[in-house]
């Protein structure tokens, strides 16, 4: 029809009563009143109107009658009514879980039973539809980003930076942090915008793109950060709050700290405190605080949200006060002996030049003091900690995040320009003091001594003076430093319960259980508030910061890096719609992230590196079997394509000649000891192909099976080599397609090892022709034959027709190696020792070695052949056949290896005996060659050479 072939959907009266059948559309009454009308020539469904509706344009079949028809469609039927439906990605997220098309196996005949659930095995992260709250741009990324980055500094610690630093270099380490920051965060949106992004913050992002080593090692260091952070805020309210209630905390270095009246006890401090007005009120402050915003944070979004929203409300309201006062000027003398002028150009010229002084127990420089500053403009991260919270993360976090970066850097700038012009460094208190713009009393005599306790320098809370209200500083310092607060501990407990999914490190598998509906990580709550409580009790904000800065960098430059490699390898999926990223710039980031990492502190910095890389090797020692598509593995196919073209163009050399072995072993658990030896002569440095041809055509399901089960085998026996199966076709023909297909370009088998046939003497002559053939295509196609025979067989098939967990494996024929190798005489024997159903597979073998080890009885007293072996179905195996399925996989004994060179049959008689004796497990056995001599006096002549 015509319709149809624009894509509207023709629904016949057969399509009507099979979604009636599905009881997707009732057949009479919808429970809240729809009806289905049905007559001789339509089917019209009128569903209820607090249902969905979806109208769909009808033909009739029979009358031609054209109408609109509106049903009801749930679980994605909108997707597949259609013959040729519209492109959805949903479609092809969940098409496995309502109504899964067949596969081309099903239509073929091979019932496929797997589970449609192990699509998703490897990502936790659900997509499904929830309940919880979801955030824009604004809500979810702009203003957490600017609490974030308004926090503790703004009010506590930038107007001593700029009394060290004076305001050029305190700008330059402003745009310094801020240009880390913005690369950072093109290189972040570049990231979220390449695909769904997912719960689990800067670690999912990291993983999923260089790969579970180092985003595991980056999850754990942000997480520690993100903690640690929130210590520093929670230390810079609880300061704040000590002073207005009456104390006043000074730190000496050393470790020494001193208590004494606050500087604005005359401006309102009350004179309270819980034990000694000090660190141990802070201390105590700092507890209960955490805990109470660890519980807001356990108690979801929503209540979080809220409380974001008075606290943004509450700094910009700070800094809108702080500006006003400065431009006010100051009110009282007293105001000004403690070193506030008002906006002055003598004071912006004073303070313009930096004054790095001995000061919180070290020699203060401009590295020091940007290592202090950094945490500060930490919070470009705070969005994408959340970005399972949000509901367009691609959108948000790039659009949110710069904002924020703007506004809080012009924030920063104004804060610097002000303090600096508005202010002394050192100021006495009293106006008297102040003689030729200077207080002449604050003049040191020792580096470590400060006569003065007011002005930029001195007091911390100078700001506090310099607004129209001290209560409006307060108020602004005590959101901005919860917010920050707030933030971190809101972001931290979901990395950890990521990292807990994910399974990477095993000691967090137990933080990854969440709890109610929006699958809260309670326990990961509790241990981020353990983690901070211990930082608090330091109750030093400078002693702090310096901690976090270097793990901040190391995240940066990782995040960098990974747009930087991504881009420079070009995958086909790096296709981020955010274009405003450039590979170069990324990479500049890297660097400029690292080499500030050591101008800051070089012992820091390598502890950093060195719990980098340690986490880093645990995740590669355990091997997680987690496959998230990083560049990681896009580089490795490309350097692998790369090198094999190039090795197309180099030419054959007698230097560079390696062993590459085409091993015909069929099933490699049927034949063990022959595909140990061909993996003792190449082991990593030649190529190892495994051959398996099968006379019957295998489906895809259970070719998968076998190929899936063979290389299982292969690695749990550590061979690293290939395994290449061919079905459907006859051994000759099959060995012929594995010479002259196996490999690609130089990377090709130049040598075929076979198994020996003893039993020439009583096959079939088809048979014994076949072997024969095999042999002759081998020399056809200019390759080197080696046949290995041993005096008990190699082909144990017969005993591991059960070598896999799938009972098909039983019944599907091999010929590859059955007609090529010999069978055991002594199987009859054999039979008389063991049960039918032995298992040889590698795991069988681990038992077999625990219970002869573990046996209580006296070897003496004990016949060898009566020690058997557990296998994996429970059956037993003799140790004597054991030893027989393994001659080649453990350490040979002391003895020789003797070549017999009696004719020039090519150099490889020579070579593969050299190979096995420089193998660990062939150490001990020496190369003896026995050669031929035309006469009996050259003898003596022909052994020296």
């Amino acid at each position: 029809m015509v319709w149809e072939q624009y894509g509207i959907v023709s629904v016949s009266n057969r399509v009507l009563s099979s979604l009636i059948r599905s009881k997707k559309i009732p057949k009479k009454k919808y429970s809240n009143g729809g009806d289905v009308q049905e007559n001789d020539q339509q089917t019209s469904v009128t569903p209820p109107i607090p249902l969905p509706k979806v109208a769909i344009f009808t033909v009739d079949d029979e009358t031609a009658e054209q109408s609109w028809t509106s049903i009801d469609l749930e679980s994605g039927y909108d997707d597949h009514l259609t013959r040729d439906p519209l492109p959805r990605l949903e479609h092809y997220r969940t098409s496995q879980k309502a109504i899964r098309r067949p596969s081309i196996g099903e239509l073929h005949g091979d019932l496929d039973e797997q589970d449609s659930d192990c699509n998703q095995k490897n990502d936790p992260f659900p997509t499904g539809s929830d309940h919880r709250v979801r955030l824009g741009w604004i809500q979810g990324v702009l203003i957490p980003c600017l609490l974030n980055i308004w926090g503790v500094m703004l009010f506590l610690r930038l107007s001593w930076i700029v009394s060290l630093a004076g305001i050029l270099e305190t700008l330059l380490i402003i745009g310094l942090s801020y240009l880390v920051c913005v690369i950072t965060t093109l290189s972040l949106s570049a990231i979220c915008t390449n695909g769904q992004v997912k719960g689990g913050g800067i670690y999912y992002l990291i993983s999923r793109s260089l790969g579970p080593e180092f985003g595991g090692a980056v999850g754990i260091v942000l997480a520690f950060s993100n903690s640690v952070s929130a210590s520093m805020n929670t230390i810079g309210f609880c300061s704040s709050l000590n002073q207005l209630l009456g104390g006043c905390v000074h730190y000496h270095g050393n470790g020494r700290f001193s208590i004494g009246n606050s500087s604005l006890l005359s401006t309102g401090s009350f004179g309270v405190k819980i034990v000694d007005g000090g660190v141990n009120d802070m201390r105590i402050v700092g507890t209960v605080t955490l805990l109470v915003m660890v519980i807001i944070c356990a108690v979801g979004m929503d209540w979080e949200t809220k409380a974001q929203n008075v606290l943004v409300i509450a700094i910009s309201v700070a800094i809108g006060g702080f500006i006003l006062g400065v431009f006010l000027g100051p009110r009282t003398d007293t105001d000004r002996g403690k070193g506030f002028t008002g906006l002055s150009g003598d004071r912006f010229v004073d303070n313009l030049g930096p004054d790095y002084r001995y000061s919180e127990g070290i020699e203060q420089d401009f590295f020091s003091v940007f290592g202090i500053f950094f945490p500060s403009v930490t919070g470009v991260q705070a969005g994408a900690n959340i970005c399972g919270e949000l509901k367009d993360p691609a959108t948000a976090i790039p659009k949110g995040t710069l904002l924020a970066l703007l506004i809080s850097g012009i924030s920063y700038v104004v804060f610097v320009l002000l303090a600096g012009s508005a202010s002394y460094r050192d100021a006495s208190g009293n106006l008297m003091d102040l003689v030729n713009g200077t207080f002449a009393t604050c003049q040191r005599t020792l580096p470590e001594q400060e006569p003065c306790k007011y002005g930029l320098h001195n007091d911390y809370n100078i700001m506090q003076l310099m607004a129209v209200s001290g209560a409006v500083i307060y108020a602004g310092c005590f959101a901005a430093t919860l917010s920050t607060a707030l933030t971190n501990l809101l972001s931290v407990p979901r990395i950890i319960q990521a990292l807990g999914t994910d399974r990477l490190y095993p000691g967090l598998t137990f933080f990854a259980k969440g709890y109610g509906k929006h699958n809260e990580p309670y326990r990961s709550y509790a241990l981020v508030l353990c983690v901070s409580v211990l930082f608090v009790l330091l109750a030093n904000l400078n002693l702090v910061a310096p901690l976090i800065s270097n793990f901040y960098l190391a995240s940066y430059a990782l995040i960098n890096f990974c747009t930087f490699h991504a881009a420079t390898v070009k995958p086909i999926g790096w296709r981020p719609t955010f274009r405003f990223y450039n590979q170069w710039v990324s990479l500049f980031g890297t660097v400029l992230c690292v080499l500030i990492m050591f101008l800051i502190d070089i012992i820091s910095t390598g502890v950093t590196m060195v719990l980098i890389f340690v986490l880093h090797l645990a995740v590669m020692y355990r091997k997680p079997a987690v496959n998230w598509g990083s560049t990681t593995q896009a580089q490795s196919y490309k350097s692998a394509l790369t090198a094999a073209l190039k090795l197309q163009c180099v030419g054959d050399h007698v230097k560079n000649y390696h062993p590459s072995v085409l091993v015909l072993t069929g099933n490699p658990s049927s034949r063990p000891a022959l595909l140990d030896l061909a993996h003792q002569i190449t082991k990593t440095q030649a190529l190892l192909i495994v051959g398996d041809v099968v006379r019957d055509r295998l489906s895809h399901r259970k070719r998968e099976l076998r190929l899936n089960e063979s290389r299982s085998f292969m690695e749990r026996r550590k061979v690293q080599g290939f395994y290449e199966l061919i079905d459907g076709i006859g051994l000759e023909k099959g060995v012929r397609a594995l010479m002259q297909t196996s490999g690609v370009g130089k990377l090709s088998p130049n040598i075929v090892l076979v198994g020996y046939k003893a039993d020439w003497m009583r096959c079939s002559v088809p048979e014994l022709q076949t072997y024969y053939n095999v042999l002759n295509d081998v020399f056809d196609n200019r390759m080197s034959l080696a046949i290995l025979r041993l005096p008990n067989g190699l082909d144990h098939s017969h005993l591991s027709s059960d070598v896999t967990s799938d009972g098909s494996f039983g019944t599907i024929a091999n010929d590859s190696l059955s007609s090529l190798e010999q069978i055991i005489d002594t199987a009859p024997t054999a039979h008389k020792l063991m049960y039918v159903d032995s298992n040889l597979g590698l795991q069988s073998t681990k038992k077999c070695l625990r219970k002869a080890e573990n046996t209580k009885e006296s070897p003496s007293n004990t016949s060898r052949d009566s020690i058997a072996c557990s296998t994996r179905n429970g059956s037993c195996l003799p140790l004597e056949l054991h030893d027989r399925l393994n001659v080649f996989h453990y350490k040979q004994p002391t003895g020789t290896i003797d070549v017999w060179w009696l004719y020039d049959d090519g150099g490889l008689t020579m070579l593969i005996p050299y190979i096995l004796s420089l193998r660990s497990k062939w150490v001990n056995c020496k190369v003896r060659v026995f050669a031929l001599t035309n006469q009996q006096k050259e003898l003596e002549l022909e052994q020296k050479k």
